[in-house]
């Protein structure tokens, strides 16, 4: 079971059934807690379906809302974790469906952090040459055929289990498989050996982010303004990913 960082200390998320039933009861930062639970992995699965930040910030918050007025019919059948991924991912097609045809923008990653590059000393050079290198992976993944991209997404990124991307993307597992080692033959062919130490942190997700993902969806369901915690996030502990 993943764990969240709060207030410097580990913790074991809230039992899915518990956590719904808090949220339906209204107990205060039920759903704050929810949203900063599962924030990055719904944002980078909405990203991989619109390929832009802002709109995919969008269709997460539009998700939320919707999953919030649909807590009480929430039975656990599936884990919270993917009851809330096929929410957001219906709710990012039906935004691409609506943009017009070619929009995007460019995304604004965070600085990543490579085990041999933070211990270089940092100039405007290296900086320059590490952010045009994570962009290039960015759109590498970005540019993947779309039934190919989303589960690259959730198995090399997220690291989710092939049970768990095949119910989150509404598809066999077999399919998953296959959808997963074609996307990775496209990317080998791009761009080689290098890409697997540097997928933890392509498509970053920051603590002001989230913030405000949380801010924006608890005004629109009047719930109280919960406090910034940009420089303490509530995210799942990862580790970086192999997927060679």
């Amino acid at each position: 079971m993943n764990t969240f960082v709060e207030g410097g200390v580990d913790r074991v998320p809230v039992a899915d059934t518990d956590l719904a039933r808090s949220i339906v009861a209204n107990e205060p930062g039920a759903f704050e807690r929810l949203m900063r639970q599962h924030n990055r992995r719904l944002f980078r699965v909405a990203r991989s379906i619109l390929r832009d930040d802002a709109e995919a910030e969008d269709a997460l918050q539009e998700g939320y809302i919707k999953a919030f007025r649909a807590m009480p019919g929430y039975r656990a059948d599936a884990r919270l974790s993917t009851w809330l991924t096929r929410i957001i991912v219906n709710q990012a097609l039906e935004y691409r469906r609506r943009a017009p045809a070619g929009n995007g923008a460019d995304a604004h990653p965070d600085e990543y952090i490579d085990g041999d590059a933070a211990r270089a000393p940092e100039t405007p050079e290296t900086l320059a040459m590490r952010e045009d290198l994570r962009r290039l992976i960015e759109q590498a993944i970005d540019d993947l055929p779309e039934p190919y991209r989303g589960v690259f997404m959730l198995r090399a990124v997220e690291g989710l289990s092939v049970d768990e991307t095949a119910a989150s993307l509404g598809i066999s597992e077999a399919n998953t498989k296959i959808r997963m080692l074609r996307a990775r033959a496209r990317l080998r062919e791009s761009l080689g050996q290098r890409l697997g130490p540097l997928l933890e942190n392509v498509f970053a997700f920051d603590g002001q982010r989230c913030d405000r993902i949380v801010s924006h969806v608890c005004a629109r369901l009047g719930l109280p303004a919960p406090p910034p915690l940009a420089s303490d996030v509530l995210l799942p502990s990862t580790t970086p990913r192999s997927f060679s």
